[in-house]
Order: C-alpha cells, then sequence, then structure tokens
C-alpha cells in the first residue's frame, strides 16, 4: 500500500501543471508576506528611512496582489463546478462541503498556531499588530469561517479571506443551483454567464463602493466572477464569435465601474482574467529548475498565506528584543522573516495540510458509514 502511495505520489507530481496559475499564486503570496511585513512593523519602522519608497509601495498598494487570489479561485471554481458554463448543480450541500473540508483544517491549525505564537511574540514586544487574548468564542467562529460577519477580531492578518473564499464558493453553488432550478429541462446555455455577468455589475457598481460590505461575498464577487467568465471564455471548444462575446460581458461591466469610481484593484483584477483566457488552460512542464521552483511557491501559497503572520510576529519580536535597532539590521530581519514565512509555509503544506487533506474525508467517511443505534 505504501509503495503504490509514493508511485502513485510521484507521477502526479511529474504530470503538466497549470505552471503559470501556479506563478501567479506563487508572485502573489510573496506580496502579501511582505505587504504584511511591511505595514504592522515594528521592523519595517527602523527600515523605512532606508527604503522609503519601497515601503511606503509594499506597505500600501502591494495589498492589491489579493485579487490574484479572488479571480483565480473563480476561474478554478468555474472549472469545477460548471466546465461548460451550464446551469445546474447536482449535489450542492455535498460540494459546499467539500470546499469547507479544504479550506477549514489547516485554516484552523494555522488559527491555533497565531494563538499560540502571539503571546509568546508578547514576551519580548508590545506593538498594536497584535491581538489580544484568544476566547473560545472567537476560535469557534474562526472554525466556521464566520469570524468577519460576527464581528470578531482576526487572529492573524489574511484571515478574513479565507472565510470571503468560502463565502464566494457557496454563492457560486446557490447560483447554479438556482439557475438550474429556473433552467428545468431546458438548454439554456446563456444563463449562468449572464448570470454571473449581473453579479459581476451589481458588485462593481454598488457593494464594492460601500466598505461596510467587505466581509461579505458580494464585495468581492466583481473579481471572482470575472474569473469564472475568464474559464469559460477560454475553452478552445467555443466558437469565435461566443468567445467575443464573453470577453466583452468581462470588460464591459468593469469599465462601466472603474468609470463611475476607478479602484486599482478592480483594474487589476480584469488584467489578471484577461491573462487567465490567455494562459490559464496551459499546460507546463512540471521538470526543470525554473518550473519546479514555481510550482512548488504555487502548491504552498495557501499554507504561506496562513502562517505566514505569527511567523512574522515572532521575528519581529526577537529581532527588536535582541538586534541592534538599526535600519540595516531591521532589514536583516524582514528578510529573515521573509524567509522564515516561506520555510514554515513548506513545512506546513506537507506535515499539516496534505495530512489533512487526506485524514478528513476518511473520518467523514467513516462517521457516515457508522450504524445509527436505537
Amino acid at each position: 500500500m505504501t509503495a503504490v502511495a509514493v508511485v502513485s505520489q510521484a507521477d502526479l507530481a511529474n504530470r503538466p501543471q497549470f505552471g503559470w496559475i501556479n506563478g501567479l499564486k506563487a508572485g502573489a503570496a510573496q506580496l502579501i508576506v511582505l505587504h504584511h511585513l511591511a505595514f504592522y512593523g515594528p521592523m519595517s519602522d527602523y527600515v523605512q528611512p532606508l527604503w522609503p519608497a519601497l515601503l511606503d509601495w509594499l506597505g500600501g498598494s502591494a495589498r492589491i496582489a489579493v485579487q490574484v487570489f479572488l479571480v483565480i479561485g473563480g476561474f478554478l471554481a468555474a472549472k469545477s463546478l460548471s466546465p461548460a458554463g451550464r446551469a445546474g448543480m447536482a449535489a450542492p450541500l455535498q460540494a459546499v462541503w467539500r470546499r469547507y473540508a479544504k479550506l477549514a483544517p489547516p485554516f484552523l491549525a494555522a488559527t491555533l498556531l497565531a494563538a499560540v505564537l502571539t503571546p509568546v511574540a508578547g514576551i519580548w514586544m508590545l506593538h498594536d499588530s497584535m491581538s489580544a487574548a484568544v476566547t473560545l468564542g472567537q476560535l469557534s467562529a474562526h472554525a466556521l469561517l464566520l469570524h468577519g460577519v460576527l464581528g470578531y477580531e482576526s487572529l492573524s492578518a489574511g484571515a478574513w479571506y479565507v472565510a470571503i473564499d468560502f463565502q464566494l464558493y457557496l454563492l457560486t453553488v446557490l447560483l447554479l443551483w438556482l439557475a438550474g432550478r429556473l433552467a428545468g429541462r431546458r438548454t439554456l446555455p446563456w444563463l449562468m454567464p449572464l448570470a454571473v455577468t449581473a453579479g459581476i455589475t451589481l458588485s462593481l457598481l454598488y457593494f464594492n463602493l460601500d466598505a461596510d460590505w467587505d466581509d461579505w461575498a458580494p464585495y468581492f464577487f466583481g473579481s471572482y466572477g470575472l474569473g469564472m467568465l475568464a474559464w469559460w471564455a477560454s475553452d478552445p471548444a467555443r466558437k469565435p464569435g461566443a468567445m467575443t462575446a464573453l470577453m466583452g460581458m468581462m470588460a464591459l461591466p468593469v469599465l462601466l465601474g472603474l468609470a463611475i469610481d476607478y479602484r486599482s484593484r478592480i483594474a487589476l483584477a480584469l488584467i489578471v482574467a484577461c491573462a487567465l483566457i490567455l494562459f490559464g488552460r496551459a499546460r507546463t512542464p512540471s521538470h526543470g529548475r525554473a518550473w519546479n521552483i514555481v510550482n512548488a511557491l504555487g502548491r504552498i501559497s495557501y499554507a504561506v498565506f496562513l502562517v505566514h503572520f505569527p511567523v512574522s510576529l515572532l521575528v519581529n519580536a526577537l529581532f527588536t528584543a535582541y538586534v541592534p535597532l538599526e535600519p540595516a539590521w531591521q532589514a536583516l530581519g524582514m528578510l529573515t522573516a521573509w524567509s522564515a514565512s516561506v520555510a514554515a509555509g513548506a513545512a506546513f503544506h506537507r506535515w499539516v495540510e496534505l495530512p489533512l487533506g487526506r485524514i478528513v474525508p476518511l473520518v467523514v467517511a467513516h462517521l457516515r458509514a457508522r450504524p445509527v443505534l436505537g
């Protein structure tokens, strides 16, 4: 059994991969790590005089890299839930559960890690980037991916995104199911693209203009929906006219939204969606040093996203407590925190994320198979 599993994993690693998507995910994840290092400090406060323009950009504009994850999330959701863009959802609850089982267990493990490392960092450092002592209600809200909705403080920077990703997936499943009910036995190939376009338009012209909605999926559906349309538009089986129509459905609400209120994050989302139309389905070699690095960083991007903040917090505490508070030394600390975050992400992916991805479905299947007593 073990030998077979090892061979199977090796074969999987040698298959051609979506290298361009992995590259986008890898780059976005690294920018998010650097953004949080620059934004939260305190090491970056000491490094600011050394590289003021770079630190200002990383602490501000670099945060829009999250749009890459939103668009790719929609692209891959369309790939798995509705590859041809047809309405209907055979088992909506099972689809939602599978997504939750993929996102939540490693997220909760990373949340527990943050709950442990934050007070450890507090031994050497007091800073406004550190959250207060964790409560049971806070942990429970994180486990249910409802921390933002219920008003709990996130235990880690970026925790909001995991909850939003799950909400967006849930909203997509609901749209597919409702559209399927509406279509019935009729073949309505444009129903889902039109529904998603309507969702993008509503998001960009209303919800995304009001920050009070930023704990809810409609605020972000503009970017996520662009990814869905990009998957359908990139289908080589579609006729050129249909592909052009889908690209127009992508561009028009974005251009209208930007004309009303220019948002660089939305402009970036459109650029990423266009890039996915061109390269998103392209398979790239799994071997070669460059592609090995890109694919590896892409695979661990979720893990890096999950664990980088508590790791960076601990490095911040140690460097500001024991290393001279001079720009060059603290810059070394930022580089150390960046490297440690990537290394911790790789270890978390290997020893936590992958095992949980195998164990959780087995446990659920076992519980379902148990006979009901009485």
